[in-house]
């Protein structure tokens, strides 16, 4: 348990994992998968062949690994995907490394390739 007046732990044994042998182990940091949709615009769409796909994935790095996965057979999206620009939930991720970008249950990711007049 925290203990609220100084924010560590208390040392109670449910704060603590243990591993097979006794010792101490980190806590679990993984994210846990979210369920949500990739929308794709203009090229991006004509290259994934689909507006629209479920992802599960805890970040958007992932996301886009099983994205490229899915349309492997398709070298145009490959080419695309990259000079994209993403929002997540309406909000831009800009220059963020895409495995610090979290997605939510539910969230909507836009794949925006770059439009042609500005």
């Amino acid at each position: 348990m925290m203990d609220p007046y100084h924010g560590q732990h208390s040392g109670h044994r449910d704060d603590m994992r243990t591993d097979e042998g006794g010792a101490m182990a980190a806590p679990d940091t993984a994210a846990a998968p979210a369920a949500g949709t990739i929308r794709y615009w203009a090229a991006a769409k004509a290259a994934a062949g689909t507006a629209e796909e479920p992802y599960r994935a805890a970040t958007l790095a992932e996301a886009l690994a099983a994205a490229r996965a899915r349309h492997a057979a398709d070298p145009e999206f490959a080419r695309v995907l990259p000079r994209c620009s993403f929002l997540v939930d309406g909000t831009s991720v800009g220059g963020r490394d895409h495995t610090e970008v979290f997605l939510p249950d539910g969230g909507t990711v836009e794949v925006l390739p770059p439009f042609a007049g500005g």
